[in-house]
């Protein structure tokens, strides 16, 4: 019930944040716009997570993964692909920079909770790992690529059922909007490439740096540096 009242509060208000975006094109409130997106999906992403980073670390790997990757995808979708004049008009670059922010949102949050759970529950594992003279990087090496799946399965199961069990919502939209099924179709595989390689290398990137984190200098297991699960704690 939280969600949908957000969900609804939220679209309502950017829908006149757009509005007003769209009259007034310049890079400064585009950048503002993709500032604020930004810091949202940062939080996002860790804030459901049973076991979280202490101090700002998880907001830290997350964010700095979306904002290299989803930032670099959607500059090349506008710069290379696209190739409107001005690049950044809001009506190209916050769309395709939402779809981007959003999916890789996703799969970071995903991968982050399996590898926080995952390194909890085989902590033993990998200690006796460490002892065999395994480094931290080959100790984890398991864990980090379950992690990493975990964080791939939304876009995999979206792109695999995508027009036999569904319709993308791209697609579905160009369709209503009375565009020919062939153009939109077109436009829908060009996203999920898009969102799939912004998935992909933002997962990879954001459970790599947090699984690095997780071993001191030593290369000594440090799951001290984990928040302890709050009991009957929810967060919405």
């Amino acid at each position: 019930m939280i969600s949908a009242a957000r969900a609804l509060a939220q679209l309502l208000l950017v829908g006149f944040v757009l509005e007003t975006l769209f009259e007034h094109d310049r890079l400064i409130w585009v950048a503002l716009m993709a500032l604020v997106m930004l810091l949202t999906a940062s939080r996002e992403a860790v804030r459901r997570q049973t076991r979280k980073f202490r101090a700002l670390w998880g907001l830290l790997f997350g964010g700095s993964a979306m904002f290299v990757v989803s930032f670099t995808v959607t500059l090349i979708a506008l710069t290379v692909i696209i190739s409107h004049d001005p690049w950044y008009e809001p009506r190209y670059a916050v769309p395709v920079l939402g779809m981007m922010l959003g999916n890789t949102m996703n799969g970071i949050s995903l991968g982050l909770e399996r590898l926080t759970s995952s390194a909890w529950q085989q902590r033993d594992i990998i200690e006796n790992r460490l002892m065999l003279a395994q480094t931290w990087n080959r100790a984890i090496e398991d864990v980090r690529r379950e992690a990493i799946h975990s964080g791939l399965i939304p876009i995999v199961n979206a792109m695999a059922v995508a027009g036999i069990v569904s319709l993308p919502g791209m697609m579905t939209g160009q369709i209503l909007a009375g565009n020919a099924p062939m153009e939109a179709v077109k436009y829908q595989i060009l996203i999920f490439f898009l969102i799939a390689s912004s998935v992909g290398f933002g997962t990879i990137a954001a459970v790599w740096m947090a699984s690095r984190y997780l071993f001191d200098q030593r290369q000594r297991l440090r799951l001290d540096r984990l928040k302890q699960p709050v009991p009957g704690k929810r967060t919405s």
